[in-house]
């Protein structure tokens, strides 16, 4: 079945190259069509990695439609050295996903440097724009890393890493984290909806979001291990929007509801989240969204990149 999967994969992707440009045409073309396809597929099927290693990393630069690699520009950036906050970013790398073995074989501390030195001096250049300004902030590290395990290079991870921080979720990683108390503060509001009465439960122990959740809401969940899940939850989030992080920490709640209403302590079991299962997860986020009045979905639709 994989082998088949991964031949239907191939052949949406064989197709001709997704355009980045403007569709506010309202007409739908064969990019749109195609894209469609692809996300529909990987909801369904899942993106058989273990057939075909390839699949990931071309279908993530889809999704994020990353179209031009310039080697030449992140040479230059690399050539410059440390940035100004090389030492908060050494402060963090060491201890990224420290206790996975495949990611620490594949992917070294001083490849993760360099492309957060690249990173904060790309933009850099681009603090007297009206564009929003970028830096090293907290948990970065974190949301390279998936990147640099998947691509096949540094450039191209780091060309996907900047498009999706600069486009997918901007708001996640400014100095005030303000797209990460956004989604804490909307997974809240979920919650009690949702669930009523485990959301409850959690405030009758003054456990907020803020609280419990910051590390799964700052690092898109990718703070749990293992990472072979982590990357299949990313699948999902790159094909359907990171605003969608904030129903599948609830989704992990969820599948933990009966120990933490039976708990007279439950940040002791919400303290580390159980590992990560990227399938039941993706299953329950998807029904969430039904459940959402449509003006909280909307808002929680533009929390990570909209102010």
């Amino acid at each position: 079945m994989s082998a088949t999967t991964a031949h239907s994969f191939n052949k949406i992707l064989s197709k001709p190259k997704y355009s980045s440009k403007s569709r506010s045409s309202g007409v739908e073309n064969d990019d749109d069509s195609n894209l469609k396809k692809l996300r529909r597929m990987i909801l369904v099927e899942g993106i058989p990695s273990s057939v075909d290693p390839t699949l990931r990393p071309r279908i993530w630069k889809i999704l994020l439609r990353v179209n031009d690699i310039s080697a030449s520009s992140y040479l230059q950036y690399v050539s410059r050295g440390p940035c100004e906050v090389r030492e908060k970013i050494r402060n963090d790398t060491f201890r990224t996903l420290a206790t996975d073995r495949g990611f620490k074989e594949r992917v070294r501390e001083d490849m993760l440097v360099r492309l957060l030195d690249a990173f904060v001096w790309r933009n850099h250049d681009t603090q007297d724009t009206d564009q929003l300004g970028f830096t090293y902030v907290q948990g970065m590290n974190v949301l390279a890393a998936p990147f640099l395990y998947t691509m096949p290079s540094e450039l191209e991870a780091f060309s996907c890493f900047s498009k999706f921080i600069e486009e997918s979720c901007p708001l996640y990683v400014q100095p005030t984290l303000e797209g990460v108390h956004r989604g804490l503060r909307l997974l809240d509001k979920c919650l009690k909806i949702v669930d009523p009465e485990l959301y409850a439960h959690l405030r009758s122990k003054n456990l907020s979001a803020e609280i419990y959740a910051f590390p799964s809401i700052l690092t898109l969940c990718a703070c749990t291990p293992p990472l072979d899940q982590v990357l299949q939850l990313w699948d999902f989030l790159l094909a359907f929007g990171v605003h969608l992080n904030v129903l599948c920490v609830i989704a992990q709640l969820l599948l933990i509801r009966d120990e933490v209403m039976s708990s007279s302590s439950p940040m002791r079991l919400l303290r580390t989240f159980p590992p990560l299962e990227a399938l039941p997860v993706i299953g329950i986020a998807v029904t969430l969204v039904r459940d959402l009045p449509p003006e909280l979905y909307d808002e929680l639709v533009k929390h990570p990149y909209l102010l």
